[in-house]
């Protein structure tokens, strides 16, 4: 072989060592939720074609996995600079306008990316679903619509026809998953056409599991993650929905063991690939999860320094909860606190409030400041269910729940109603025991009119417990007119009685409140048989009750005063 060829064979050695960096092995890294590896290939096929604007689109994505919002938009930036005429970086662009909560500019984008390719374009059309579902602010009806298009073949010639790829039939599903309520079941039949045309697609198991997870069915949702591991070990995502499974704060999900498990799982399949600070944060994050929260400090100060502004957040959320839990709550509000003035609370996540309420909810031995901290502490708590446009039944009873123990009972009272007003009975099934709390702690509030309301409305819709409906009705009755005098309990008392509420709600300590209210009324109203009724079954309960006592002194003592009169006027 001459010179001159051998110098040929040589440059297309390197030329093909070079493009065999592909889009589609970026593509591969970013299934696998290899962020940092997935940057790096395509940063080797844009370095080959400085023109490929799948590869300038895909490496942002890869960053935004990464948290690097800025890194992100600075090469979507300088892909459009070098391939201006481009749809999918159009759509790039939107995506930092939706970002940045400017959702106007990014339909517009979308739009004229979406009529420049005819709607029929697979990585645009799933750039702009994606960028719509995922993000805060999107229209997700309009990234179903996008999706419908372009999966819509009606009246179109054969050369024209649009061939679906399981990633085109995945974001239908999430379309349909992130519009939520009825759509469920159109999300699994779009995961299933997916699997149908790849039956080894752990993704589409995956979401398969979070739209069972979202209607609540637990179980279902672990199998089907626990699934897509067997279908492919190297699926990193599947992993981590296990993980955030486990590390959800409710009693059927949480499970410290579980959790360091399926991360240490995670962190095995995904290598280096997801970058430095994702596993230097998991490695935090597993020694917080074995109580071991020295390491889970030094390991996140360490590391703090570096971290991008889109990763910091939770490296602060790690690092505050560390020092909460070893009872340092002074260092760890220093934590917080420093960090939400540098970002700003418009930029505070769900659970930096929850943080911010656990810390306020700490104990202080200055009486004002506890006052300025209870009050600090309800409002954070309330921001951190109010955080997430989607309602969620277990963060609402967990915000009532917490007012209830800081002795809020007002506000734990607004949470139990918000919990039976704002959710259908299919979205909480514990609407009966929601309701019975929020009675409950208004009559504690000393809301009387709302608990009667209450009550009145729970004996109403649940008539197998219209006894403990009405009951409790005389209860918050009662608490109006504690001297008994003006008898507001004693319709609903009597109707407790009539309705045999006794063998229902049998326990001495509940019947002596109607029993003993009711021989006080008797007794104010000077009606001396039907006192003597209800004094009967107070005596029955407590042979001793000190009421009755006091009621027996004081008739004796007007009989004996009305005894003295009339011997004072015959001596006249």
């Amino acid at each position: 072989m001459n010179r001159r060829k051998s110098l040929i064979v040589a440059m297309l050695c390197v030329a093909n060592g070079v493009m065999a960096q592909s889009v589609e092995d970026g593509l591969k890294d970013l299934y696998y939720g290899k962020y940092e590896t997935a940057k790096q290939t395509l940063e080797k096929v844009i370095a080959a074609k400085p023109t490929e604007d799948r590869a300038y689109y895909y490496a942002g994505i890869a960053q935004l996995g990464m948290h690097d919002d800025a890194g992100a938009a600075a090469t979507f930036q300088k892909g459009l600079q070098a391939v201006p005429t481009s749809s999918l970086l159009q759509v790039a662009m939107g995506r930092l306008d939706l970002m940045k909560g400017d959702a106007a500019a990014a339909k517009q984008k979308f739009e004229a990316a979406s009529t420049a390719t005819e709607g029929r374009d697979g990585d645009v059309a799933r750039a702009i679903a994606d960028a719509n579902t995922e993000i805060k602010g999107g229209d997700r009806g309009y990234a179903l619509s996008v999706m419908e298009k372009l999966l819509n073949n009606e009246g179109r010639k054969k050369k024209q026809m649009y061939t679906a790829t399981p990633a085109d039939y995945i974001e239908l599903g999430d379309a349909y998953r992130y519009l939520g309520g009825e759509n469920g079941g159109k999300a699994i039949t779009s995961y299933d056409k997916a699997l149908e045309l790849d039956q080894n697609n752990a993704e589409a198991v995956t979401k398969q599991g979070l739209v069972n997870y979202n209607a609540k069915l637990l179980q279902d949702a672990v199998n089907d993650w626990t699934k897509a591991t067997n279908l492919d070990p190297n699926y990193a995502p599947a992993y981590q929905e296990l993980y955030q499974f486990y590390i959800t704060p409710t009693k059927a999900q949480l499970s410290l063991e579980n959790a360091a498990k399926y991360l240490e799982k995670y962190m095995e399949v995904v290598g280096a690939g997801a970058g430095k600070l994702e596993n230097e944060y998991n490695l935090a994050a597993i020694s917080f999860y074995r109580k071991d929260y020295d390491a889970a400090i030094n390991k996140a100060k360490a590391v703090l320094p570096q971290t991008t502004e889109g990763n910091k957040g939770k490296f602060v959320r790690l690092l505050t909860d560390a020092y909460l839990q070893k009872g340092d709550t002074t260092t760890g509000k220093q934590v917080i606190e420093e960090y939400v003035k540098t970002v700003g609370e418009p930029k505070l996540q769900a659970n930096d409030y929850k943080l911010l309420s656990a810390i306020y909810q700490q104990n202080t031995t200055d009486s004002a400041q506890e006052a300025l901290n209870d009050s600090l502490a309800a409002m954070y708590l309330e921001k951190y269910a109010l955080a997430d446009t989607a309602k969620d039944v277990d963060k609402y009873r967990n915000v009532a729940e917490t007012f209830k123990n800081m002795r809020d009972f007002k506000r734990s009272a607004e949470w139990y109603g918000k919990l039976v007003s704002d959710f259908t009975d299919e979205q909480n099934t514990g609407k009966v025991q929601d309701m019975f709390f929020k009675g409950t702690w208004e009559i504690y509030a000393k809301e009387y009119d709302k608990a009667d309301s209450t009550w009145g409305a729970f004996a109403a819709k649940y008539p197998t417990n219209e006894a403990l409906g009405t009951y409790w009705r005389g209860r918050a009755n009662m608490a109006k007119d504690p001297d008994a005098k003006l008898g507001t309990a004693v319709p609903y008392f009597q109707k407790f009685f009539e309705i045999k509420g006794e063998e229902k709600v049998n326990k001495p300590a509940q019947l002596m409140f109607p029993y003993q209210y009711m021989m006080i009324y008797y007794y104010n109203k000077e009606d001396q048989a039907n006192m003597k009724i209800w004094m009967d079954k107070v005596l029955a309960i407590d042979p001793n009750n000190a009421t009755v006592k006091a009621i027996q002194e004081n008739l004796d003592n007007k009989a004996k005063a009305a005894a003295v009169k009339p011997a004072q006027g015959n001596k006249k």
